[in-house]
């Protein structure tokens, strides 16, 4: 709570400086003399370009509310850090996605040393482990209930025991979901781990805390966990029936690259509700215990980035699909080799 309420204070007082003429709000020309003065040289048109991307209802200029919001869900808060967030993420936003992704990694190291790349990911190892089994258990248990007189089962049904088997396993486990979240973008510091952070989160928060993001997330997984496993093993299938010459094993390869196929198709459809859920799990405490909605965060987005913003971050989920769906659906085959479930 004495962050949170340090960090308001931050902002109130960049808010204050930029409002030169004390109207309360916040205008392009502010924005002009105010970079001016560090010695940053922007045209009006960049100016508006910023402020647009802060100005949620259109008036073209910022009030604190939406100042406050804003950058809730940034680091910066003196005028010096927003003028440099400002430079390099409006100003200059027509970098490569290549430099804004090894960017983050520079940021990430900078705030918090190399370990600040795995913040958070003694959580989701703890998480994916009843995660992956009751997922994994549920899939096979809904394809027998929906396989009727032991008919051969399609590709329908396989996508409905998928999108069911994954709400069952994300509503059982969603409040670790919310915690990796949380330990994930806090700053170093912040938490001193898991416990921690959940005991925080119930005292500042409440327990409604720990199911923030839970709609989109609901939403979100249907599509992901029904096309991930269908195609998955729909192409699996394909390729024993046509290829396999009597063998029941397709290779480490062949499961590679069907898993990785799998799961791109299924973060290509479920990703904008994935950000959305993201976005709503870090959300900071606000005045009065006040938070955005899903259907506000969604007008916000698209108002501030368009439709590419519902899709940033989409590169570097797909990078990590290959080490990571590799070892999870090789185990998987293994497993269920081991069991007499294939």
């Amino acid at each position: 709570m004495q962050y949170l309420k340090e960090h308001e204070r931050k902002m109130r007082l960049a808010f204050n400086s930029l409002d030169r003429n004390n109207d309360g709000v916040i205008e392009t020309s502010e924005i002009i003399d105010a970079l001016k003065s560090l010695g940053i040289h922007i045209s009006e048109a960049q100016a508006e370009k910023i402020l647009q991307s802060i100005d949620s209802d259109g008036t073209m200029t910022i009030d604190w509310d939406e100042w406050k919001y804003y950058f809730y869900l940034h680091p910066a808060t003196s005028i010096s850090e927003i003028a440099h967030f400002w430079k390099r993420s409006t100003v200059h936003s027509l970098k490569s996605r290549k430099m804004k992704l090894s960017a983050g990694f520079e940021q990430m190291i900078k705030e918090g040393g190399v370990r600040s790349l795995w913040r958070g990911n003694g959580i989701n190892v703890l998480k994916i482990v009843p995660e992956t089994a009751l997922k994994v258990g549920a899939y096979e248990q809904y394809k027998k209930w929906l396989s009727f007189d032991d008919a051969k089962i399609g590709i329908m049904e396989r996508f409905i025991a998928g999108s069911l088997a994954g709400v069952t396993a994300q509503t059982c486990i969603y409040p670790m979901e919310v915690l990796k979240t949380r330990l994930a973008v806090g700053k170093t510091g912040q938490y001193s781990g898991m416990i921690d952070c959940g005991k925080k989160l119930l005292k500042q928060e409440g327990v409604r805390a720990f199911c923030k993001g839970y709609i989109p997330n609901f939403l979100g997984i249907i599509p992901y966990a029904g096309v991930d496993l269908a195609v998955y093993e729909f192409l699996k299938n394909y390729w024993l029936e046509h290829y396999a010459r009597g063998s029941l094993d397709p290779g480490i390869m062949i499961l590679l690259g069907c898993g990785t196929l799998s799961h791109t198709c299924g973060q290509m459809v479920s990703f904008p509700l994935n950000l959305i859920r993201t976005r709503m799990q870090a959300q900071a405490l606000k005045e009065k215990g006040a938070t955005v909605s899903m259907i506000h965060l969604i007008q916000d987005i698209y108002n501030k980035e368009g439709k590419r913003g519902f899709f940033r971050g989409l590169t570097p989920n797909i990078i990590k699909v290959l080490p990571a769906v590799g070892i999870s659906c090789v185990t998987y085959e293994k497993v269920k080799g081991h069991l007499g479930l294939i």
